[in-house]
């Protein structure tokens, strides 16, 4: 099938993903893509894992945060980087800066959860804390307006969907024969990446983005054609909470992923206990999603399926909690 005609619609092209692919050897892991028995067996199909919970700081993110970084002009970097995060792009941002010698500022709210702040501190970011969500991009635009900081966003810049791309591109690498990918949503930024480099290299592969049933702003952008904000997004999956797709993941997402798998809270527990008794994972709740929409029955592929377990990053009382069901 070709893109032939259409390669202007597409918010990232095949070079960039490779050049981003390039610039991660020897920073961002090439995980592996394991082939789960007990998710086989139940699923009649193939099923893979790709272990992104692996990367150095514990999740998918490090891709997109050191391509965006890494692509800074040397005058840019001086200034320094901003961001926003709930968590796991705040670790990468303050953990790629560290390692390509840029100062950084991550913007949290108060309710991320402990380990991911403990986290971002140790980068040695700058940790802003603020009392509401709602408050992120204001106070990231107030930090670029007093400081000229550079704002690496979580999902909305072709940079960092491009370094994201790069796991579609190892899947398809790693099992040519996979027919479904299956990754979680929240802005968008995996999800579209993944969709960009399927629909470059192989456009039959099915697309499927896995979201919470209180935060799925994936089913609301398909309902109406455009991103649409969800009120009071909220899940145990706090990596997930984007109120919005964003409209450049969108531009990749709206003609390549047909649907949503919705997930409930309950599910993504027991797909996180599930992870870690039968394959010996440990997977924050948001990494479990594609999982627990197979468990669940959301998804019933027809031929071999990858489900992204994109982080790992949770706290030790959630985890335990969870796992104890």
């Amino acid at each position: 099938m070709s893109l032939a005609g259409t390669s202007a619609d597409l918010p990232l092209t095949l070079a960039s993903i490779r050049e981003a692919a390039a610039g991660l050897a020897g920073v961002a892991i090439r995980t592996p893509l394991v082939e789960s028995a007990v998710l086989s067996r139940r699923a009649g199909v193939p099923v893979f894992l790709k272990c992104e919970q692996l990367q150095p700081v514990g999740a998918f993110k490090v891709r997109g945060a050191y391509t965006a970084i890494r692509r800074l002009s040397p005058e840019l970097r001086r200034r320094g980087v901003v961001t926003h995060s709930s968590g796991n792009h705040g670790i990468a941002v303050g953990w790629a800066a560290r390692r390509l010698e840029v100062p950084a500022v991550v913007v949290a709210p108060e309710d991320a959860p402990r380990v991911k702040r403990e986290a971002i501190a140790a980068t040695g970011a700058e940790l802003v804390l603020i009392p509401d969500r709602s408050l992120r991009e204001p106070t990231v635009e107030r930090l670029v307006r007093e400081r000229g900081l550079v704002p690496i966003p979580p999902f909305d810049h072709p940079d960092v969907m491009a370094g994201q791309a790069t796991v579609g591109l190892e899947i398809l690498e790693q099992a040519p024969e996979v027919a479904v990918i299956i990754a979680a949503v929240s802005g968008g930024g995996l999800l579209g990446g993944i969709a960009s480099a399927v629909a470059w290299l192989r456009p039959q592969v099915r697309v499927i983005g896995a979201e919470p049933e209180g935060a799925a702003k994936l089913t609301a952008a398909l309902a109406c054609g455009a991103p649409a904000p969800v009120a009071r997004p909220r899940s145990i999956a706090d990596g997930l909470l984007a109120p919005a797709l964003g409209a450049l993941p969108w531009r990749a997402i709206r003609p390549a992923v047909p649907a949503a798998a919705v997930v409930s809270d309950r599910e993504i527990g027991d797909a996180v206990r599930f992870l870690f008794e039968r394959q010996g994972l440990r997977v924050e709740p948001s990494g479990a999603a594609p999982v627990a929409a197979l468990l669940a029955g959301r998804v019933r592929p027809a031929g071999p399926v990858a489900a992204v377990l994109s982080g790992g990053n949770v706290d030790s009382d959630v985890f335990r909690r969870l796992v104890e069901g």
